[in-house]
């Protein structure tokens, strides 16, 4: 009898015991994230700064729910990154399956934002609302970056609460790695929507 697990529910415990999945510590396995990335113009510090000052005004007006972070936050980098624009294409409330045949399990969830070029997932994004902490969103992003159709090209994704973010790698292969970006806060005094930027237009040019 297949049983059926909601992928909101799936931990990383949960991942490295049903599928494998292990920490990678090699520096170089997040390159993406930290060599060659692309230089951001004025225009673009601009509107990020206005995205900061926005955000951090939605702050003091409580609760600050999940679809306003993807409203406020989420949203507008997409757009600034020029996500929005051929050849990307976004998809929202996209619904997903992973089967583990061996155990007759099925995962199934809806993942907020899917950005796809010629069906390559370039990136998978979570949003939480601003009291979660990344953490509890990570074993979901995995288990949803692990429905990628092409198994053999590594999978990026980016979990935020609108204040936080943290990008993640996947590569399944033989042996299922993954890593996690350093934290970036929109509440240091630089502005690390700046940061951000630059790997969205990082991950742009691999796809």
């Amino acid at each position: 009898m297949t049983q059926t697990l909601a992928a909101k529910d799936i931990n990383i415990r949960y991942l490295i015991d049903n599928f494998g999945l292990q920490l990678a510590e090699d520096e170089q396995f997040l390159r993406e994230f930290q060599e060659d990335l692309p230089e951001i113009t004025d225009l673009e510090k601009q509107l990020l700064d206005r995205l900061k000052a926005g955000f951090i005004n939605l702050l003091t007006y409580p609760p600050l729910l999940e679809n306003v972070v993807k409203l406020s936050v989420v949203g507008p980098l997409l757009f600034i990154a020029g996500f929005y624009l051929s050849p990307f294409q976004v998809k929202a409330e996209k619904s997903i399956q992973i089967q583990e045949e061996d155990d007759g399990v099925t995962i199934e969830g809806r993942l907020d934002i899917l950005l796809l070029k010629d069906q390559f997932w370039v990136m998978v994004i979570e949003s939480k609302k601003a009291a979660f902490s990344i953490e509890e969103g990570m074993g979901q992003l995995l288990a949803y970056m692990w429905a990628s159709p092409d198994p053999e090209k590594p999978t990026f994704g980016m979990i935020t609460t609108g204040g936080n973010f943290i990008f993640l790698k996947l590569v399944r292969g033989e042996t299922p790695r993954y890593a996690l970006s350093e934290q970036f806060s929109i509440r240091r005094r630089e502005n690390e929507l700046y940061s951000v930027l630059q790997i969205f237009k990082r991950l742009s040019q691999l796809a």
